[in-house]
């Protein structure tokens, strides 16, 4: 089943290489989408696939690259719409 997420994730996430990890990890699994900084310091990542996939990113995203923080995580599930094509870092 396909559907579509957006991650809010609060903590030391900025700074260290959290975009990067996402997008490599989205791009491997087959999710499209993208994943930005935010200026409060969260990093925000919109994503759709397969539900069994965007699982595996929350999961990833729950504790982040080695040298990340994770303090919260706010996940929002809503129906996919196809609207992306491959995953992206944008502003």
């Amino acid at each position: 089943m396909k559907a579509r997420t957006r991650i809010l994730i609060r903590g030391l996430v900025q700074g260290v290489l959290f975009r990067r990890e996402i997008t490599d990890m989205a791009r491997r699994i087959g999710i499209t989408g993208w994943v930005r900084n935010l200026p409060d310091g969260r990093v925000e990542a919109v994503a759709e696939g397969d539900k069994e996939m965007l699982d595996q990113l929350v999961q990833f995203c729950q504790v982040g690259p080695s040298r990340a923080r994770v303090t919260g995580l706010q996940v929002e599930w809503s129906d996919f719409k196809g609207e992306f094509r491959g995953f992206k870092i944008t502003q």
